[in-house]
């Protein structure tokens, strides 16, 4: 449980900044991309403006540090390539200005002219050359094309690094969560051992008191005589012993997995075991039980616990298969997983409760929990063991039968998947 909550608070936390991050880029990349556009027409305006010359550049300096707009200097007109074409009110090339760029020629302009006019777009991109489309001459138009080659390798450069970089910095904020998860969820840790402990120490202060008043209880009863008041508080000692074992196992199952206590359980073996067991209790109940189990399906874990899982999922099944029902036990693989279903008709169940089946002490139907002997315990213990053996479980229910599935690692072997 704790491996899974420091997993859980890395991964949020890792979500949070990625998504950030990712805001982030996109706004520097397209604010870049956009203001680099804004800067290259507004030298487009300035050109159009200046029938195809840029104007002279004003004789205080220049500001490197000003807005997005164009600023003209006295090396722009050297540094800056670009194409004007004029087109007649039929779309035809009238005039071709090539002397401000070396590599293209008339025909090339020409084809480009062909691909923004088939766009229809008056501000664009054609390659790397950026374009605007100005009113001309007796219904003319007038298309001023400028090489944004550089401008365009610079926004893919401050992409590129900036992606470099949120990459860097989300690889040492992993690596500081993975450092400092521990002590992030410290008292949380040390909160639930304290629960638990307090638990544990009820539970045996508990017992004493319960274990004496069963014997006091058995010493006032009169073999000639029934009083029911006395069957009564039997019975109520008897429910607080069963609830304080539940409580002392529920909290023992929370506990991680000790190295010592693991072993290859075959979980076959166990099915079998398990299910000849409860074929007596379903019979006697006036329910069926069939198991279909595959052969030599083993895992890694707590024998005790696996077989604890297998009883309580058959016991829930037994306990709320609707009369006449046929309770039923699978185990198979799928891929590298061991999965253990148990289903069993229960009609009249509400599908929105059953999210909340493996909450401690929930019991869906009270009544009928009390009349069958219910704690709302069990799923909750199940939920417990099979989360320590690293694996999930969920329900499922179709309007009659409610199944309860659960995914085992099972064991890798080499050379062959069992």
């Amino acid at each position: 449980m704790i491996r899974t909550l420091r997993r859980r608070f890395i991964a949020i936390a890792m979500l949070s900044l990625l998504g950030t991050l990712a805001v982030l880029c996109t706004a520097i990349g397209v604010g870049t991309y956009l203001s680099t556009s804004d800067r290259v027409d507004r030298a487009i305006d300035l050109l159009y403006e200046n029938r195809g010359e840029f104007p002279a550049p004003p004789e205080t300096a220049p500001n490197p540090s000003g807005a997005f707009g164009f600023q003209v200097t006295p090396e722009t007109q050297f540094e800056t390539r670009y194409f004007i074409v004029e087109l007649t009110a039929q779309q035809e090339v009238r005039f071709v200005d090539t002397d401000h760029i070396a590599a293209l020629d008339r025909q090339t302009v020409v084809e480009y002219v062909s691909s923004i006019l088939r766009d229809g777009d008056s501000r664009g991109y054609v390659g790397h050359y950026r374009f605007g489309i100005f009113p001309g001459e007796d219904g003319g138009s007038t298309i001023i094309g400028m090489d944004c080659f550089v401008q365009i390798q610079g926004v893919y450069n401050m992409i590129r690094i900036t992606l470099l970089m949120a990459l860097a910095c989300a690889a040492v904020v992993l690596l500081l969560l993975a450092f400092f998860s521990r002590r992030a969820i410290r008292p949380f840790v040390e909160n639930l051992e304290r629960q638990r402990q307090f638990v544990t120490d009820a539970s045996h202060e508990l017992k004493t008191p319960l274990s004496i008043l069963s014997a006091d209880l058995g010493m006032l009863e009169n073999p000639g005589e029934e009083n029911r008041w006395l069957k009564s508080a039997q019975a109520q000692v008897s429910r607080l012993d069963q609830i304080i074992r539940n409580l002392v196992e529920l909290a023992r199952t929370e506990e991680s997995v000790r190295v010592s206590a693991v072993t290859e359980v075959s979980l076959s073996d166990a099915a079998w075991a398990c299910a000849e067991a409860f074929q007596t209790l379903a019979e006697a109940a006036g329910k069926a039980l069939a198991a279909e189990v595959a052969d030599g399906i083993e895992i890694e874990g707590v024998s005790d616990d696996l077989f604890r899982l297998l009883s309580i999922l058959l016991d829930n099944a037994v306990k709320y298969c609707d009369a006449g029902g046929t309770i039923r036990l699978s185990l198979s693989r799928r891929g590298r997983w061991v999965v253990l279903t148990v289903s069993n008709p229960c009609a009249g169940l509400d599908p929105g409760q059953l999210p909340r089946y493996f909450d401690r002490f929930y019991r869906a139907d009270s009544s009928r929990a009390r009349s069958t002997g219910g704690y709302g315990i069990g799923l909750s213990t199940a939920k417990a063991i099979v989360t320590r053996h690293h694996g999930r479980i969920f329900n499922r229910y179709d309007g009659h039968v409610i199944s309860f599935t659960a995914m085992l690692p099972q064991i890798q072997r080499k050379g062959r998947s069992k």
